[in-house]
């Protein structure tokens, strides 16, 4: 018969300081056995394969140790160690309540608490998987577990703590353990091949320790997998051949042929992914991911959230940085929904398919709405001050179908027809309706548009000025802006307009509409070198400030400096017909 023991046995911790990724568990109850201040009830809750039977085996062990260390660890030398080590201790009890879950085995184990240890100080009872026992156990169990003897402790472990009453959860001290990081998982993986002399890649382990989520238990099962596989040398692609992972190199290609616009090299590698046997749903999780990892390699502050090896770290360092953040919204968000709406598609392969070819053509959909916002914009721009005062709104350009030629592709504009759009677009002929519309051509109406906007003089003066910021103040919704507004008083001193407001207050509302108030004025003056400082007039400010009195003021006296601060008040007055209480 094989000798062999398999890692998650042979490797599992005997000391607190080699539990792995549970250093807060371990430095609480280290501090608990320092002080003496050890619980008569424990409950250890988190994910599967996390330690929470090997901690409690642990403290166990400690607890009946006669010679703990200066850390307060297990010595291994005394006698109670020494039967702990060989499964020969009978001060530690362990009952499994997944298979021993009625009342009948709960009073068993209420029978054996009665009798005192027959070496060392306590009688340890390690309960696991505790939330599988009945109701009728759990209310067998309450008197026990409330005021047991001083020499019984109870250490309960379990995955699912909301199936466990509450009256059971307020008579433990509660440990939750976290799941285990792929970082800690690779670094322990990496010890046991050193200690195994095996020769393993570092993106290898940390295929394992993902794949694993989160369970070390989990982990070492697959690298004895791994291991029987390919023997003494961990190759990475080796473990994604055996654990039917899709190997990262496809991801970069992806997208790099996303930024590059290339529909045929994109189609061409989801085929090839979907002859290796994945699933389409896999991949665009996968990607997605990838997808992820780009995003989080775009700040320095967030590359720590990238659970992957150092060589896998720096390639999607580099492709971060040619790719725009736009691009990665929006293509998780496409991601995201394909992901949602997969299983409602009859077609699997071209679902992916078009939220790919939706991706590839993601930089051309936002030039095109940002073309589309400069259109409506300058359909809403009113006509500057001199003109005959035709808004462009009110003659908007539709959008028409381009025509289509024999073959059916749209017919290309000559420089006439693009040069009678962009004049369509800024003036509102009716022109400008019949002329077809697509992205190409407009992309070209918009820079002689552009162009033509260039050509124009500038209209910078303060009298200009004046008069646009009036029309611009009258527009204003909000009645203690278009005050600030209309009250302001303006200086113009080459490209700077200074803006001088009464007080604090106004300023506020003046800056808090400075960038719309800006854009408005550079474009209806034809001059983009405009810019605006909002002031204070110290003077003013000065008298607006109120001297408290002496003595407190009447109700009468409050309403008049109401009234003097914002004459406002006044006309409220009148409009709902308020009268002061005497």
């Amino acid at each position: 018969m094989s000798n062999f023991i398999v890692s998650a046995r042979k490797y599992r911790p005997q000391r607190f300081q080699d539990v792995v990724g549970q250093q807060h568990v371990a430095g609480t109850l280290k501090n608990a056995l320092a002080t003496d201040h050890v619980a008569h009830a424990f409950l250890f809750t988190g994910p599967r394969g996390v330690g929470k039977t090997t901690c409690a085996r642990i403290l166990a062990k400690i607890l009946n140790c006669e010679n703990r260390t200066k850390d307060y660890e297990a010595c291994d030398e005394c006698a109670s160690c020494k039967s702990f080590n060989e499964n020969a201790s009978f001060n530690i009890i362990e009952l499994d309540a997944a298979s021993n879950n009625s009342v009948e085995h709960i009073r068993a184990l209420t029978e054996q608490v009665r009798f005192q240890p027959q070496q060392g100080r306590y009688k340890v009872f390690i309960i696991d998987e505790v939330h599988m026992l009945s109701n009728q156990a759990f209310n067998a169990f309450l008197k026990t577990l409330e005021e047991p003897p001083p020499y019984a402790i109870f250490i309960l472990a379990t995955t699912e703590k909301h199936k466990i009453i509450p009256t059971i959860l307020s008579r433990c001290q509660i440990f939750d353990f976290r799941r285990i990081t792929v970082a800690d998982m690779a670094l322990h993986l990496k010890a046991i091949c050193v200690k195994e002399g095996i020769e393993a890649e570092e993106d290898a382990l940390h295929i394992i320790g993902q794949k694993a989520d989160g369970a070390l238990r989990d982990a070492l099962s697959i690298f004895d997998r791994i291991t029987s596989f390919s023997g003494k040398k961990i190759r990475y692609s080796d473990v994604i051949e055996n654990l039917n992972v899709l190997d990262y190199d496809y991801y970069f290609q992806i997208t790099d042929a996303l930024l590059a616009e290339d529909a045929a090299v994109i189609l061409n590698l989801f085929d090839q992914i979907l002859r290796k046997g994945f699933e389409p749903d896999i991949f665009i999780t996968g990607l997605a991911e990838h997808l992820r990892n780009i995003l989080v390699c775009k700040d320095a502050s967030t590359l720590a959230l990238l659970e992957v090896g150092e060589s896998l770290r720096e390639r999607y360092r580099k492709q971060a940085t040619i790719t725009p953040s736009t691009f990665l919204l929006t293509a998780l968000n496409l991601c995201n929904d394909c992901d949602i709406n997969f299983k409602m598609a009859r077609n699997k392969r071209l679902h992916v398919e078009m939220a790919l070819l939706k991706m590839c053509y993601i930089h051309r959909a936002v030039q095109a709405a940002g073309q589309e916002k400069k259109t409506i914009d300058l359909r809403k721009d009113p006509a500057p001050a001199g003109t005959n005062g035709t808004n462009a709104a009110q003659t908007a350009v539709p959008t028409p179908q381009p025509p289509k030629t024999g073959n059916g592709n749209a017919m290309p504009l000559d420089r006439n027809e693009m040069i009678a759009l962009a004049s369509g677009i800024r003036q509102g002929v009716k022109k400008a309706e019949s002329i077809p519309l697509r992205l190409d051509a407009y992309d070209q109406a918009v820079e002689v548009e552009e162009a033509h906007k260039a050509s124009l003089q500038s209209r910078l003066s303060l009298e200009n000025i004046q008069t646009e910021w009036a029309a611009y103040a009258n527009s204003i919704d909000s009645n203690l802006l278009r005050m600030a507004l209309t009250g302001a008083e303006l200086h113009l001193d080459g490209h700077i307009l200074t803006v001088t407001v009464k007080s604090i207050t106004d300023r506020n509302h003046v800056q808090g509409e400075t960038l719309r108030l800006l854009d408005a004025l550079r474009h209806r003056l034809h001059d983009m070198t405009l810019k605006i400082e909002v002031t204070i007039d110290e003077t003013k400010a000065r008298e607006q400030v109120v001297v408290r009195p002496a003595r407190a003021l009447t109700s009468k006296e409050k309403l008049e400096r109401l009234k003097e601060a914002n004459p406002m008040v006044d006309e409220l007055l009148k409009r709902f017909d308020l009268k002061l209480e005497e």
